[in-house]
């Protein structure tokens, strides 16, 4: 098999090598989301959770004439409503250098293959409400906002004092 030619995109399933790569990418994703604080994970925690006894996400990495140029990170989701599972996107980021290139919405196509291919009933995410690109990217692929939804989330110490409150 030989190399890929420069101008391509290669879309491919993570293995356990990329931790490293993958750790880089989301460090970068942190520092474009202005959350670099909150980028705390270790090789170890993301080796137990992506390739550990029971993964709770999967990883495709966009490589681009050869070179890590983005990915995507999910997980299954469950909607109660449909009775079927769900893919949940937890982040997607392409590297500045590789932007305008199609590789994002290639990653989206693929993940919305994976879902169909699954038969899960629905593809989802989160954008941040600041990021006027990447709102008018998925614009552009049909995604419409979930108005009257607000995502909750209760972490660190509170996530430590909810565990221990008692009934």
């Amino acid at each position: 098999m030989s190399a890929p030619a420069p101008s391509t995109t290669v879309l491919r399933p993570a293995h356990q090598d990329d931790v490293p790569l993958i750790l880089e990418l989301v460090r970068e994703l942190a520092v474009y989301e202005r959350l670099e604080h909150e980028a705390v994970a270790t090789a170890a925690d993301m080796h137990a959770a992506l390739f550990g006894p029971r993964p709770a996400a999967e990883v495709l990495v966009a490589e681009h004439g050869g070179q890590a140029a983005g990915f995507a990170l999910f997980f299954t989701s469950f909607s109660t409503f449909l009775g079927k599972p769900g893919l949940y996107l937890e982040d997607l980021f392409v590297r500045p250098a590789y932007r305008g290139l199609g590789i994002g919405r290639r990653l989206m196509v693929e993940l919305a293959r994976i879902a169909l291919a699954r038969g899960y009933g629905r593809f989802e995410w989160s954008v941040l409400d600041w990021n006027a690109p990447a709102i008018a990217f998925y614009r552009g692929l049909g995604a419409q906002p979930m108005d009257g939804w607000t995502v909750q989330r209760v972490t660190g110490a509170a996530l430590q004092a909810l565990a221990g409150a008692s009934d």
